[in-house]
């Protein structure tokens, strides 16, 4: 009986945390597979492709109203479109995304100062979109617009990338002539 109560006394006892312990070590293991999950969720993403639009879609083109509702040198912003349209002193028309170029903070129109002036890095932007005060590289992105039966559209699928303004990228009503 000697030997078998030595045996005993030689084994090693399981181990028992004390509750404390034994919550800490559960709360570690869920956070563990919360952020494994989240990683897997980010691999996933990165992975799968993004919905494209494509020209010409139903849902990316947004009928914008007459030429005539927009008076010369204004602003009118489209939220659900994403989009300003300018329509410049000369009668020319700008479809300008909301988005500034830098890191792609929407970018509001200051009435009082005449300009696009971002709220996150203070880049400022004049009426045709073009670069007035950096950090933003370029100018404001454009959307194809076309001018159809005297209404606007704009077509949001694919945004213009331009580097700076240019007067070609101006939208003018066709004048109608006797000639044609």
């Amino acid at each position: 009986m000697g030997e078998k109560r030595m045996n005993d006394e030689m084994k090693p006892k399981a181990e028992v945390l004390p509750p404390r312990r034994r919550f800490f070590r559960k709360l570690w293991l869920v956070l563990g597979g919360v952020a494994l999950a989240e990683l897997a969720w980010v691999v996933v993403s990165f992975f799968t492709p993004r919905k494209e639009h494509r020209r010409g879609d139903k849902d990316t083109v947004t009928a914008a109203g007459r030429v005539d509702d927009f008076i010369p040198n204004s602003v009118t912003a489209f939220p659900r479109g994403a989009f300003y349209l300018v329509r410049l002193e000369d009668g020319g028309f700008l479809a300008l995304s909301r988005r500034c170029t830098h890191l792609g903070c929407t970018v509001p129109w200051s009435d009082k100062e005449r300009r696009f002036v971002c709220p996150c890095h203070s880049s400022v932007f004049d009426i045709s979109g073009a670069v007035v005060s950096p950090p933003a590289p370029r100018a404001l992105d454009l959307y194809r617009l076309w001018i159809e039966n005297d209404s606007l559209f704009v077509d949001t699928g694919r945004p213009i990338k331009r580097a700076i303004f240019d007067k070609a990228q101006v939208v003018y009503r066709k004048k109608s002539g006797v000639n044609g």
